[in-house]
């Protein structure tokens, strides 16, 4: 029996449904969803296994053309890290047009040798001539394979997203264990969750100038129960007390839908504990990036 592997990248713009799509092919919830744009901030590994193939998903943040901030360049390189390993490329836009990611990408994108795959999200929101408008302007750019209409969030034709990937994958090993579904450690995806939740509850510019850090994460198998302690960053001042909210009556509400979110993840009892912490333009200094994990 053959056995087919590979590296699946996914781009695009902020908020065209890329990481929608990673947990429609997956099954489950490994990216990071919400409606604001600029939603996920890393390189993201989402393995679907079989016994014939491995397809390993790459969800990236959506490519910026005008960083505000250091973190939003760590973040684009994180995106043109893609074009380095890629075996099938998915592209994937809302009905948009080339010129919305940065042209130094959309250079590569035309250059690279690799499959690449137009998908067109959020199909069933879009007119027949914005559809049509949206291929030709890519066509006109790119050379793809196969050009798909979807609907991630409803999951429509993403069974053909999947075929079209296999169609495009070479013979090749298992590069993970078949029972490893991402190269992301729990630690992550608590961080991820909760920071999912900041970007639900909170308005206008916290959910962007906020990251959350992992401190403990300690399992007491005989109570099947986790207890993990968390820091929010904020980078002003003025932003520790609106998280906290009157009467801790915001970071009190924040924890109660962290850890319905990280029970439902972890599958086991969560404690929870929430601090705020200012660091200073964190955003823009190199040295808390690194510890933050934006290494690119």
């Amino acid at each position: 029996m053959t056995h087919k592997s590979g590296f699946v990248n996914i781009i695009g713009k902020p908020n065209a449904g890329k990481s929608t799509l990673v947990n429609a092919l997956v099954g489950e919830n490994m990216s990071i969803i919400n409606s604001k744009p600029q939603t996920t901030r890393h390189r993201i590994f989402a393995i679907i296994n079989s016994d014939d193939f491995q397809i390993i998903l790459s969800d990236t943040p959506g490519l910026i053309k005008k960083p505000a901030y250091v973190m939003q360049e760590k973040m684009n390189r994180f995106a043109y890290s893609t074009f380095e390993d890629a075996d099938v490329f998915l592209v994937v836009t809302d009905g948009g047009v080339p010129s919305e990611i940065p042209d130094s990408a959309l250079k590569r994108l035309k250059e690279s040798a690799v499959p690449k795959i137009l998908i067109v999200n959020k199909a069933d929101q879009l007119s027949d001539s914005q559809i049509e408008n949206s291929i030709h302007e890519w066509e006109k750019e790119v050379d793809f394979c196969k050009t798909l209409l979807i609907s991630a969030l409803h999951k429509i034709n993403t069974g053909l997203v999947l075929h079209h990937i296999l169609e495009n994958l070479k013979e090749g090993p298992a590069w993970y264990p078949k029972d490893q579904i991402t190269d992301k450690p729990e630690r992550f995806f608590v961080s991820e969750i909760i920071r999912n939740q900041i970007l639900s509850l909170y308005h206008q510019e916290i959910p962007y100038s906020t990251e959350v850090i992992v401190t403990s994460f300690k399992e007491d198998p005989g109570k099947d129960l986790v207890k993990i302690h968390a820091e929010i960053i904020v980078s002003r001042k003025s932003q520790k007390p609106i998280i906290i909210g009157k009467g801790g009556a915001g970071i009190k509400q924040l924890g109660i839908e962290s850890r319905k979110g990280i029970e439902a993840f972890l599958e086991r009892r969560v404690y929870l504990e929430l601090f705020v912490k200012v660091k200073d333009n964190w955003r823009d200094d190199e040295r808390m990036l690194r510890e933050f994990g934006y290494s690119q």
